[in-house]
């Protein structure tokens, strides 16, 4: 139980670390794809600035931008 608790608490806290992150955005039209660094940011912070980059149109996705792990 120990030994859960240190991993649990060692997962946490590298899952909040701030570091740089790959951003890729792809078309689904041509499958074009372009990648940006953001940097300093936790996991989920600089996931959300990704998503950021999304775009659609009627309905279609145009820009699908993912993070790269």
């Amino acid at each position: 139980m120990k030994k859960l608790m240190i991993l649990c608490v060692g997962l946490l806290a590298f899952a909040s670390c701030k570091k740089d992150w790959t951003c890729k955005c792809t078309e689904s039209v041509g499958g074009n794809s372009s990648s940006v660094t953001i940097e300093d940011m936790t996991r989920a912070d600089a996931k959300t600035e990704c998503d950021k980059g999304d775009f659609s149109a009627i309905g279609t996705t145009v820009i699908d931008c993912k993070l790269v792990e």
